[in-house]
């Protein structure tokens, strides 16, 4: 039987869906019991929240004051010190997950799985190598609690209806001294959340200016979408960089993908191919981005997207 143990991601009081994700990656592992665990100040909500997911069997509550900020140094001993007996570690590919399991995986003297796709067996996974272009099988020893972060994008949240245990649990861990929270600077936008997002506009080098990517904006907001960018157009300086999708910046898996004025380097196309439906509007009637698309539209974007975006406000 596996024993699994998820971290779960929570931000302003709320539990992130990637924690939901998790779930339902750790689900395909056969005769697998789920926990969940909470590191906050006081976690009695999130912990009550988790806790009517489907999957899981007990949420473990653990409540320091110096899990303020969730920062991964703080987070790892932590979790070490409630590690025995499970054999398996989760948590999210997130930027969140990817400073935390790294230090787990250390502390814990194993090799850390990255970007789990999918189960194929307690031991066997499916993970993206080479910016997506090809999938690696990976077989993780069986005597070794295996330490892993999912690929969220490749996985739907959890469904609610469980009723899970709640335990609060006091953790005996040393807390190192060295790190400490300074302070959190993050974009703030009304618009929904870019790897959330059921709908996403992007722009590319195409727009040619920061003043001309609010095109994106307007017709973004005539969808109630997310904005992202390709590389490109963060590069130039058109948007910031916490916009960017592709390898090196978000990877997403929205309902529907719009893409405009973005040729579709192999880089960005990593970031979407998990997404429901994509669009392409591109002049360049070569442009890789059509290879992928489900519908594509070849045109002046600076024609189209004024008269898309009016036809769907009007």
């Amino acid at each position: 039987m596996s024993k699994i143990l998820i971290i779960a991601e929570h931000a302003e009081g709320s539990v992130n869906p990637c924690t939901a994700k998790c779930l339902s990656c750790a689900a395909n592992i056969p005769d697998a019991e789920i926990h969940v665990a909470v590191f906050a100040v006081d976690g009695a909500t999130l912990a009550s929240e988790i806790a009517t997911l489907a999957s899981v069997s007990t949420v473990i509550q653990i409540d320091n004051p110096a899990n303020a900020n969730s920062m991964g140094a703080i987070v790892a001993p932590q979790i070490v010190a409630i590690a025995d007996g499970y054999t398996h570690i989760f948590g999210p590919s997130t930027t969140f997950g990817k400073d935390l399991m790294p230090r787990v995986a250390a502390l814990l003297g194993v090799n850390q799985i990255s970007d789990v796709m999918a189960v194929l067996g307690s031991h066997s996974f499916k993970r993206p190598i080479y910016a997506g272009n090809a999938i690696l099988t990976v077989e993780a020893p069986a005597d070794l609690p295996v330490v892993a972060t999912v690929r969220t994008a490749s996985y739907q949240e959890a469904d609610n209806g469980g009723n899970a245990t709640i335990e609060i649990r006091t953790v005996a861990a040393d807390i190192p001294e060295h790190t400490r929270f300074i302070e959190l600077q993050a974009g703030a936008s009304d618009r929904p959340d870019l790897q959330t997002a059921a709908k996403v506009i992007s722009g590319g080098r195409a727009l040619a200016s920061a003043e001309n990517f609010e095109i994106i904006f307007k017709l973004a907001d005539a969808f109630g979408a997310g904005v992202g960018a390709s590389r490109a157009a963060v590069d130039a300086g058109y948007v910031p960089n916490e916009m960017q999708v592709g390898q090196t910046g978000k990877i997403i898996a929205p309902d529907l993908y719009v893409a405009i004025g973005i040729s579709g380097a192999i880089q960005h196309l990593t970031g979407i191919k998990d997404a429901g439906t994509i669009v392409a509007i591109n002049k360049d009637a070569e442009a890789p981005i059509f290879e992928v698309a489900d519908i594509g539209l070849v045109g002046d974007l600076f024609t189209i997207v004024p008269e898309l975006e009016a036809a769907i406000s009007g």
